[in-house]
């Protein structure tokens, strides 16, 4: 695998892992779909303040960085394990931070994922924001930026810089655009995550003081060659520094309390990014570094880890059966399904690793389409409230319908999305032990009946409320933004190949670890 060097040299590769001429186009693509966001969001800094206008260049910026990141699964050789699209620069020489960026299976459909939703959130908030709606939209294409940022990044300083950087615009959005608790949301998110990521800063800078580089790949192979003689004795506690950022940012259980507050108090694209790509953030943190630079200690750890995963699945599905609230009900579901991904990748199985990975995606697509329909529902009704509605499918059989595909997905209907997912994940689990599957397939059955009871009381049964006869169903404009999640939601459950084929070879790398280290347990 390439890694980043000690030196000041400058190492770009292309897609075979061999050195290629720095002017292709494949060793520029990674920045230009990291900062074409970015560079968006700085010229509408200087739009005149015409709403029409401002809207249809973030629409254009968004739509022509998802368009540029598909050329990196088009062009991704599906049957190597090393990061592809490598670019690594010293960027500055004390200390030694290079501007080392990559992709591999595992980050290259977060990425196309991020480029996917922006867009859909830019056309969601086309008629919903109607104050500030230059700001709106520059932080949008910020946050963009840095949540690629965080997925492309292979030196530890620039994945921390990224990491943090998601945290300004995010909180703005919940804080400027949200709802009546807004501020209180949006700090309690920013405090939570922000002291959390502390912790990995403390651990990324011991590993630089001991290794002289914050370059990932460098890190790694010197600690499975055990160059690094104090490792022994801080690898706990440097696993546990990472582990704590990312638990909190997936939300994993206990520290899932912020997560609730920060959805139900977002504008709705707030709400479909942080769900569908910022909580990804930890499990793909998990998967990479406490998964890549910590073999033993995840193994070590693996069964209280687990048993968070577990108790997530199951109470983040109780709670959300209760919940009066529909934004707050599908906020609690991802805690219940990021509790599938974190259980898939410390059950340290290829099927395991491969559904972690698949649920990541799907989540991510289902997840942000619900909040979407809700949005679209709160515009119209002004409440989130389940008791409010009732009967919609009558007015709004084309929103019933989207509601309904989108839903099915969620919970995990076989042909859908979120069924290969979960049965790869449940497969997984059920090798490495078999009460983890059986306690982790319960929440499939959890899930069905939240979500399906959400259903029935909306959009089923007599219009309780006058004020619902009058809804209009999904507008043109809306269906564009709608119907890609459905049409995605489908296409990866009936063909999960076109994901998993890139995803496989990764995860096959990311498992080779293991082998060893149960051979050394098995030894001993």
């Amino acid at each position: 695998m390439g890694g980043g060097g000690l030196g000041g040299s400058d190492r770009i590769h292309d897609l075979d892992g061999s050195a290629m001429n720095t002017d292709g186009f494949s060793s520029i693509i990674l920045s230009l779909v990291t900062f074409a966001p970015l560079a968006g969001g700085v010229l509408l800094m200087f739009f005149p303040r015409r709403d029409r206008d401002i809207r249809i260049f973030a629409l254009v910026i968004s739509l022509l960085t998802f368009v540029l990141s598909l050329h990196l699964p088009v062009h991704f050789q599906r049957s190597q394990t090393d990061f592809q699209y490598e670019i690594d620069r010293q960027w500055v020489s004390t200390p030694n931070i290079h501007y080392h960026m990559g992709v591999d299976g595992i980050s290259l459909w977060l990425v196309v994922l991020t480029t996917f939703l922006t867009p859909l959130c830019v056309l969601i908030s086309w008629t919903s924001i109607h104050e500030r709606v230059k700001e709106f939209f520059i932080l949008l294409l910020i946050l963009e930026t840095a949540l690629i940022g965080v997925f492309t990044s292979l030196d530890l300083f620039l994945f921390y810089f990224f990491w943090e950087a998601t945290l300004i615009p995010m909180a703005l959005l919940i804080g400027i655009f949200g709802h009546e608790r807004k501020v209180y949301a949006a700090v309690k998110f920013f405090m939570y995550t922000m002291i959390a990521s502390v912790f990995m800063l403390a651990a990324i800078l011991w590993l630089y003081a001991h290794t002289g580089s914050f370059d990932f790949v460098v890190i790694r192979d010197q600690i499975m060659r055990g160059a690094i003689p104090q490792f022994p004795a801080a690898a706990q506690w440097l696993f546990l520094g990472f582990f704590l950022a990312f638990a909190v940012k997936i939300p994993l259980f206990p520290f899932h309390t912020w997560l609730p507050d920060a959805h139900v108090e977002a504008p709705t694209a707030g709400s479909v990014l942080l769900a569908g790509v910022l909580l990804k953030m930890g499990t793909y943190g998990l998967l990479r570094f406490n998964l890549g630079l910590f073999p033993e200690q995840a193994r070590h750890n693996a069964w209280w880890v687990i048993t968070l995963a577990l108790i997530g699945i199951i109470y983040g599905a109780l709670v959300a059966m209760v919940q009066p609230n529909m934004k707050k009900l599908i906020a609690y579901s991802s805690v219940s399904h990021l509790g599938f991904v974190v259980l898939g990748i410390f059950s340290f199985t290829q099927a395991g690793l491969n559904g972690a990975m698949f649920v990541m995606l799907a989540h991510g697509i289902s997840t942000g389409g619900l909040f979407m329909l809700a949005g679209l529902l709160h515009e119209r009704r002004h409440t989130y409230e389940i008791s409010e509605f009732g009967g919609l499918a009558s007015p709004m059989p084309v929103y019933a319908s989207s509601f309904l595909i989108i839903l099915l997905a969620s919970a995990g209907l076989p042909l859908l999305n979120g069924f290969i997912g979960e049965f790869l994940v449940l497969s997984g689990s059920f090798q490495a032990k078999a009460v983890y599957g059986i306690l982790a397939a319960t929440g499939v059955i959890w899930s069905a009946a939240y979500l399906l009871w959400m259903y029935q009381r909306v959009f089923y049964g007599k219009v309780t409320h006058s004020a619902n006869n009058s809804l209009s169903d999904l507008t043109a404009f809306e269906k564009i933004a709608i119907w890609p999640c459905a049409a995605a939601a489908v296409v990866m459950g009936v063909a999960p190949i076109v994901w998993l084929g890139a995803i496989d070879p990764a995860v096959q790398a990311a498992l080779t670890p293991f082998t060893r280290v149960a051979s050394k347990m098995v030894g001993q």
